[in-house]
């Protein structure tokens, strides 16, 4: 019997799989707000200050390069344990940081083990969440990480008040990280709840279970799977791109711009926490959509959504009332992200190989991080030469096209998918 004819239970999954996810967001939810706010407490300007939190999803990017190939090789809890323990170091030299080049380089670390342990659970839930519960099951995953960026930030202000020092954000992740590694320790492995993927054959006839070692040593590396998958990786995949630029714009943008407006550090990190809790609650939302309609249903009105915030603070900057319409750009650019809860990775999923999809995950989800990576540097750069304003008008641009491109490369690349029983 395969995974797509077993019965399918939420609850075999809701602790083994989700908790550890959600622990390592709440850590990472703390830290996101602060990092431009430690920067220029250490002397950067705001340009510097918006490279050093791009430095988050420039880890990621380049950690997708060899995550895809160790979770295929040692499985996902060590991967995840090991990412764990690299963020605390990572999270440690950010503590102690002198300067702004070695708070950039503890975020970096951070990052690198954000794409192993991100990755990691994705595979999972490629290879045994049946395609007719997919949307549902990896907008939830999505949820997980939204719920930490609604928590983590209250967590943050409230550290930051009771201890006076923003870098207190930091020992937050760093007990989340423990904790999450603790759970994957304790807890169950989830492939052994579900038991051995289906069988498949090879191409010399042998029987084959997914995730056994001799399929591990097989699987391709990053640059070979982009090359074997460059059609769809070059062109639904620049979608792809622009939704993580836009999305890593948007965790970017919002604290930089309170920053440029003069709001308080407590006072950002609620307005953003209240934000991540609008985002959070739409997740199920958009994996019903997906699974229902489609996911262009949830990839049009999300990307739409994410450009028509960017405008809004872009022409808002120097009015008197900044701070109010600061305040609904937030809101409303997290209405649209929340639309698009576990679009990425439920493409991603889709266009998969079951039988052993983190090498493709992993080149995927480097095509997806190239956008995130370079959307804080765009953001600088238009700064640096011009203004944030330019900046947030440019990075709404970037989302119409996104929009135009998902248009174009969704209905051709991914399969039809078969909407699920009715409850």
């Amino acid at each position: 019997m395969t995974s797509d004819e077993l019965p399918f239970r939420w609850r075999s999954i809701a602790l083994p799989a989700f908790l550890p996810a959600l622990l390592f967001s709440i850590g990472e939810g703390a830290i996101i707000p602060v990092i431009p706010l430690v920067a220029d407490s250490l002397g950067a300007t705001i340009a510097i200050a918006g490279v050093i939190a791009g430095a988050l999803t420039i880890g990621e990017l380049f950690g997708n390069i060899p995550s895809g190939w160790l979770v295929s090789r040692i499985g996902e809890r060590p991967a995840m344990i090991g990412a764990s323990l690299l963020s605390i170091v990572g999270l440690s030299v950010c503590v102690i940081a002198p300067n702004p080049i070695w708070l950039a380089l503890g975020v970096l670390l951070v990052g690198l083990a954000t794409a192993t342990f991100a990755l990691a659970r994705h595979a999972f839930m490629t290879s045994f969440v049946p395609q007719r519960y997919r949307a549902r099951a990896l907008s939830t995953l999505g949820g997980t990480n939204r719920a930490g960026t609604f928590v983590g930030p209250f967590i943050a202000a409230a550290g930051i008040h009771l201890t006076g020092a923003t870098q207190s954000a930091f020992y937050i992740h760093i007990v989340a990280c423990l904790g999450a590694a603790l759970v994957l320790i304790l807890l169950k492995d989830p492939t052994e709840t579900f038991g051995p993927a289906k069988t498949v054959r090879s191409s010399g006839g042998r029987s084959l279970r997914e995730g056994e070692d001799f399929v591990r040593k097989e699987s391709n590396g990053l640059f070979r799977t982009i090359s074997a998958n460059r059609a769809v990786l070059t062109k639904l995949g620049a979608g792809a791109a622009l939704i993580g630029a836009m999305r890593a714009s948007r965790a970017v943008i919002l604290p930089l711009w309170a920053l440029s407006i003069g709001l308080a550090d407590t006072s950002t990190a609620l307005i953003i926490g209240i934000a991540g809790g609008v985002d959070f609650a739409l997740f199920y939302l958009s994996g019903q959509i997906m699974d229902r309609w489609g996911r262009l249903a949830s990839a049009l009105p999300s990307m739409l959504g994410l450009g028509i915030g960017h405008f809004v603070l872009a022409f808002t900057h120097d009015l008197d009332d900044a701070t109010t319409w600061f305040i609904a750009a937030a809101m409303f650019l997290s209405v649209a992200n929340g639309i698009g809860s576990g679009l990425l990775m439920t493409l991603g999923a889709d266009l998969a190989d079951r039988r052993n999809p983190a090498p493709f995950l992993g080149a995927w989800r480097f095509t997806g991080g190239v956008g995130s990576a370079s959307a804080p540097l765009v953001l600088a750069a238009v700064t640096a030469v011009g203004s944030i304003a330019l900046a947030a008008g440019v990075m709404g641009v970037l989302a119409l096209v996104g929009a135009g491109v998902l248009a174009r490369y969704v209905p051709r690349f991914v399969p039809h998918v078969p909407k699920p029983p009715r409850a």
